[in-house]
């Protein structure tokens, strides 16, 4: 299975493991002395098989606090031309990205998305598709839903609070700042994984139920995040 100009999105190595694990801890550590990084509710992630994790996006440093809710290696969406060298390719193939075209079709995307859950590991997915600001949560793309009926696998949403402090728009450097991030509970739509054709309206309903969810989630992680 391939993506962008053909880098593989199979599943990890045994070196992708450890390398990921080792970039993970740094990245961790880093993230607990400087925003002092809270995950509350990371026990009811799935403990084996793919999910779609699905954060809010209110800074750049999203994606780094995204992987310190599990462990397990997530996978991430690039840019392609990150793959265009072949060892700085690799080493963002084993820390779980991997490529899409942007300014293609959004189905080619959730092709490639699918191919990796298929890998058996969890994709990282912002449904507000990219940073946005302020404290609403609206207009999500329906992609977290879809692939969540089209593959049966669950979409967790999670609420990060206090990460636009650490890095607001337009910052070139991240500042010291609270982060609390809290891991909602796993959702899944009607008829999940049902072959055929995936059912329009349960994809509506499965992002009506997130946007309300991740609004919920967000609201309580900024709360925490500002009394902290």
């Amino acid at each position: 299975m391939t993506a962008g100009r053909g880098v593989s999105v199979s599943g990890p190595t045994r070196l992708d493991l450890v390398l990921y694990a080792v970039v993970r801890g740094l990245v961790h550590g880093f993230a607990r002395l400087l925003w002092r990084v809270r995950v509350e509710g990371a026990e009811r992630l799935p403990a084996t098989g793919s999910y779609v994790l699905a954060p809010v996006h209110r800074s750049n440093v999203d994606t780094i606090v995204a992987a310190c809710v599990t462990r397990r290696r997530l996978r991430f969406m690039g840019k392609h031309t990150m793959w265009k060298w072949r060892l700085p390719g690799r080493f963002f193939t084993a820390l779980g990205g991997f490529p899409v075209r942007r300014g293609t079709a959004d189905r080619e995307a959730l092709r490639t998305c699918v191919e990796v859950i298929e890998t058996g590991e969890p994709l990282v997915l912002f449904p507000e598709g990219t940073r946005r600001e302020g404290p609403v949560v609206d207009g999500l793309f329906d992609g977290a839903a879809y692939l969540a009926a089209r593959t049966g696998v669950p979409i967790v949403p999670v609420g990060i609070g206090g990460s636009a402090a650490a890095m607001p728009r337009g910052a070139r450097f991240v500042h010291p700042a609270r982060i609390h991030v809290i891991v909602g509970e796993p959702m899944l739509p009607e008829g999940a994984g049902d072959t055929g054709r995936v059912p329009r309206r349960a994809v509506r309903e499965l992002t009506e139920q997130l946007e309300k969810e991740l609004q919920r989630l967000f609201d309580e992680a900024e709360q925490k995040s500002a009394r902290r």
